[in-house]
């Protein structure tokens, strides 16, 4: 029964962290259509912080309720970089934010995703997420309102701009850091495990 239950657990789709995790893909959509379209920065401001409240509250709900699944574990990260994707290219083709930034943060991830066939000679499809990699994510989730924020004039803008691009180069600086753990992580399993014969 216990078993049966967890495994319930694990495979369920209809949850509140899923539900929220798809919000935020669909979010993705709408966020560039207000930035590149009609240019409605102050709509597209309040996205990115309901984006950024679903991104802390689908990680501490699904501890607290008890609702991680194979599919949230999935959905999550997918979601988050998928919004950094969307939001780096809208703010680099409002000329917000430089093209090496909106290139470096995807790259980054192409280059993981390179390793994944890696992972699954040894019967594995992901590694969890690394706490540096999470911490990228908030610096991020921080910088992009501030910097489109700061597209514009007057103090505060300014201001936003300042503390915008201080959370953007902790945020790139630290997505690459979780990105050699992740690459080292590959490696050392890869040296301590067994390929898998393939079906």
């Amino acid at each position: 029964m216990a078993d049966d239950e967890a495994r319930s657990q694990t495979t369920r789709v209809w949850t509140v962290p899923n539900l929220l995790s798809m919000l935020r893909l669909a979010g993705v959509p709408v966020f560039l259509w207000l930035v590149l379209g009609p240019e409605a920065d102050g709509w597209a401001l309040v996205l990115l912080a309901v984006m950024g409240v679903t991104d802390f509250l689908d990680g501490y709900l699904a501890r607290r309720l008890g609702q991680t699944s194979a599919l949230g574990q999935v959905l999550d990260p997918v979601a988050d970089r998928l919004y950094i994707l969307a939001v780096v290219v809208g703010l680099a083709l409002r000329e917000v934010i430089p093209w090496w930034v909106a290139l470096s943060l995807p790259l980054r991830d192409l280059l993981l995703w390179g390793l994944v066939p890696l992972l699954r000679t040894r019967g594995y499809s992901a590694l969890p997420v690394h706490f540096l990699g999470k911490a990228a994510t908030f610096n991020l989730l921080y910088a992009f309102p501030l910097l489109l924020l700061g597209d514009g004039e007057g103090t505060v803008a300014t201001l936003a701009n300042v503390f915008g691009w201080a959370f953007a180069i902790w945020g790139i600086g630290l997505y690459w850091w979780a990105g050699i753990l992740y690459a080292w992580q590959v490696r050392t399993l890869l040296r301590g495990t067994e390929r898998r014969a393939a079906a």
